[in-house]
């Protein structure tokens, strides 16, 4: 067996600089000390562990389709237990060094499908019991805003990278030696001139400014949370799924519970648009005024 790591290690090396609220307040500090239980287990590997989140998942989902209160507050339990389960597999991941790439596609594919079986169970289980339209009908939203924050994540997460290729490449054309691509950071992002206003050969490219100047007030609170480890989406897909599948279920208000979680979450997607939105602008104007540059120094063709 290998030797147990500290609780500080664990923290250290498998925290997020950013995550979550639910995840931060109510999630790490048990995952955290199963990560010390069975860290020193090699058999318990990342993948054992998100299908183990994945049954304890149907576990919940079954505990939903039996509609009676009791099985209700089951049901949230075990949610969360399958939730911490699976922060526990990425610890364990960054701790020993044991993460894959299937795994990424493992974990990714056993969350959604988690999310159709909790649902199936809740709202079916409750339709069974009232005969009430309003469940499917919810059944299919919660499916919904999970499928549509998924796609639009990663779709935004391609236009961003695609940004960023472009911009390295045109600031380089137009004589950066070393441009500097100033990400989205854990923290207060430091000021930075934006080429092409300061020196080719010290650029930095900065296509965020416009965004934290128009919204200061929304900087000066996201920096807040980050110095407590909590990210500035605040309402985000875990958030959503917490508040469906167990706060809902605990205070016997899935109706009402899942309606204004659902509208919580479309509301900050919404606002990831609007900045995503913001940037593109400032994007297509530093690239035409990287390209200009670029061909004012070209070499002239003999």
């Amino acid at each position: 067996m290998a030797q147990r790591p500290t609780l500080a290690t664990i923290r250290e090396r498998t925290y997020k600089r950013r995550d979550a609220w639910w995840t931060v307040w109510l999630a790490d500090p048990l995952a955290s000390r199963l990560v010390w239980l069975v860290a020193p287990w090699r058999w318990v590997t990342p993948n054992r562990l998100t299908f183990g989140a994945f049954l304890i998942g149907l576990g919940s989902a079954a505990c939903f389709w039996q509609q009676d209160y009791r099985w209700l507050l089951a049901g949230a339990v075990l949610y969360h237990l399958s939730f911490v389960l699976d922060c526990v597999d990425g610890k364990i991941a960054r701790l020993n060094g044991t993460g894959s790439l299937f795994g990424t596609w493992l974990d990714y594919v056993f969350d959604r499908l988690r999310v159709l079986t909790c649902a199936i169970g809740l709202f079916g289980g409750q339709y069974a019991r009232t005969g009430e339209v309003i469940y499917p009908l919810l059944a299919a939203l919660v499916i919904f805003v999970d499928m549509f924050r998924y796609l639009n994540a990663l779709q935004m997460a391609k236009v961003k990278l695609t940004m960023k290729d472009r911009l390295l490449a045109a600031a380089e054309a137009a004589g950066a030696k070393k441009p500097e691509y100033i990400e989205e950071t854990d923290e207060e992002t430091p000021a930075a001139p934006a080429y092409p206003d300061a020196d080719p050969a010290q650029a930095a490219i900065d296509v965020h400014g416009d965004f934290r100047t128009r919204f200061s007030l929304f900087v000066r609170i996201r920096n807040f949370l980050l110095r407590q480890r909590i990210r500035a989406h605040v309402f985000s897909g875990i958030e959503f799924m917490m508040f469906v599948f167990i706060v809902g279920p605990v205070i016997d208000q899935i109706v009402v519970t899942t309606v204004v979680s659902s509208v919580l979450l479309l509301t900050f997607e919404a606002l990831l648009v609007v900045k995503l939105w913001t940037t593109t602008r400032t994007f297509s104007r530093r690239i035409r005024k990287l390209e200009s540059t670029a061909s004012r120094t070209a070499p002239a063709l003999v």
